[in-house]
């Protein structure tokens, strides 16, 4: 297959190729057209060169006769004027089929000499018809002629070669190849270097393209910094949107090459701290099965310990059930929810459950209604409001404030380190120890994170110390 480069090139020499064809076809019409009506003019010329404007009389009276024809020829015997005649030039008097004729050979001085006609040319001559018109034909021994014949009386003849026109025909037809043939080579060798040069861009964001296929994308942290020159992405040009392109292209597969190894570094690390999460209570679930085994008395307490283990890991296991449906899309329940009347219960529950803790709610005049699954947004403010009991102080004031487009808490505890802060809703991730009064997996910020997406919403924490604020955007019914 041929390359683009080829195919360019081959077009604009086949181009050039064409036009000029049909330039040279129209140059040598044209060219023909001119020869062949000077060729007529001047055979009619040669007929008043050799004859005179004025029709010969012939009558029984020659010396008249010979002092007419003096006088239209210019000269004292029966041979027709040679003044001005080309080489070449025939002349004939025809009556009948018999007549006499004159070959003009060469002269100086305008002058031509003058060989008689053989019979046989004659004989030709005598055929044309003497209807004034111009007609080709060809004279034994001398070749193709133009003649023209008149009715003078007798028939008056002449004619000049017709050789000519059709030497300086061919000439312009050899020099016209031959310009061609030049043109067609000059196309050839120009064109390949202009093409050459106009693709160079071309080839450069190949060549980038030809990189990055070469790097192993497969797996691990991939370096996809190669892109297309700034100088060569200018759309408003082919070569510039196919590197602006290209480099949108490198753009969008870095971001999901580093989403998927970010992914990929989540589920190993998700992987290794669930293990540990459920390791913890498996380890003291088989200590206490031994200690009740070795201390029958030990026993009871042994099975409140072993029941309380089970039961955290078993919220644990129901919270990595949870995060992995929601992971993988499976929808949620769609039906109206009162979120008014949701946040108003969650806020009464943690009274209950922290009483030390102060608890504010605030809702606006009218209730705030959505679509969406009740038993999965009780559990987003209950894990913030859980979140807002374990790791603030006694003390704390807490507030929940309701929006038309969802909720916000807000705490003065001593906040989030900005360490922390910034991967509070990813797994596994727990605050310091400052604010490290409970234990915990760390799933409940993450659960809200899932959760609220499902819902097609958002979650954002803006936390300094003395001013923590977790905020909940839904899409409203």
């Amino acid at each position: 297959m041929r390359t683009l480069t080829q195919r360019l090139v081959l077009t604009a020499v086949a181009l050039v190729a064409i036009v000029s064809v049909l330039i040279a076809l129209a140059t040598t019409l044209a060219m023909g057209s001119y020869l062949d009506k000077r060729l007529d003019e001047d055979v009619r010329a040669s007929l008043t060169l050799a004859y005179g404007p004025q029709p010969p009389r012939f009558d029984d009276d020659r010396d008249e006769q010979d002092e007419r024809d003096d006088d239209s020829r210019g000269r004292g015997d029966d041979r027709p004027g040679s003044i001005g005649q080309g080489v070449g030039t025939v002349s004939a008097v025809i009556d009948g089929s018999t007549g006499t004729g004159w070959l003009t050979d060469s002269g100086s001085g305008g002058f031509g000499a003058q060989e008689p006609l053989d019979a046989d040319v004659i004989a030709v001559l005598a055929t044309v018809p003497a209807d004034g018109d111009t007609h080709d034909v060809e004279l034994p021994g001398l070749g193709d002629y133009r003649v023209v014949a008149e009715d003078r009386g007798l028939t008056a003849v002449a004619g000049l070669p017709a050789r000519d026109a059709g030497e300086i025909l061919e000439s312009l037809v050899r020099a016209e190849a031959l310009l061609t043939l030049l043109g067609i080579a000059t196309a050839a060798v120009v064109g390949t270097i202009v093409v050459r040069r106009q693709l160079a861009p071309l080839r450069e964001v190949a060549a980038t393209a030809h990189r990055v296929s070469e790097k192993p994308l497969s797996e691990g942290e991939i370096d996809l910094s190669d892109r297309v020159p700034e100088r060569l992405t200018d759309e408003r040009n082919e070569v510039g949107q196919v590197g602006a392109a290209l480099n949108t292209l490198l753009d969008h597969v870095e971001t999901s090459l580093a989403v998927r190894h970010r992914s990929e570094q989540q589920v190993r690390q998700f992987v290794a701290d669930a293990s540990h999460e459920l390791r913890t209570p498996l380890a003291t679930i088989a200590g206490y099965t031994e200690l009740a085994r070795r201390r029958p008395d030990a026993q009871a307490t042994a099975l409140d310990k072993v029941e309380g283990e089970a039961a955290r890991m078993t919220g644990l296991v129901e919270d990595l059930l949870l995060l992995a449906r929601l992971d993988a899309g499976r929808p949620l329940v769609r039906e109206p929810v009162d979120l008014s009347l949701l946040l108003m219960e969650a806020v009464n529950d943690a009274r209950v459950v922290a009483p030390d803790h102060t608890w504010r709610l605030a809702l606006p005049d009218e209730p705030v209604e959505l679509v969406g699954d009740e038993q999965r947004l009780h559990q987003v403010v209950t894990n913030l409001l859980t979140n807002a009991r374990k790791y603030t102080p006694p003390g704390t004031t807490v507030t929940v404030t309701a929006r038309p487009d969802g909720f916000a808490v807000h705490d003065d505890g001593p906040g989030f380190a900005p360490e922390v802060a910034e991967h509070a809703f990813e797994r596994f991730v727990r605050g310091d120890a400052a604010r490290h009064r409970e234990g915990g997996a760390g799933l409940g910020l993450a659960l809200v994170r899932a959760i609220v997406g499902a819902h097609g919403g958002t979650v954002a924490l803006d936390s300094r110390p003395g001013d923590t604020t977790v905020s909940v955007t839904l899409p409203m019914r």
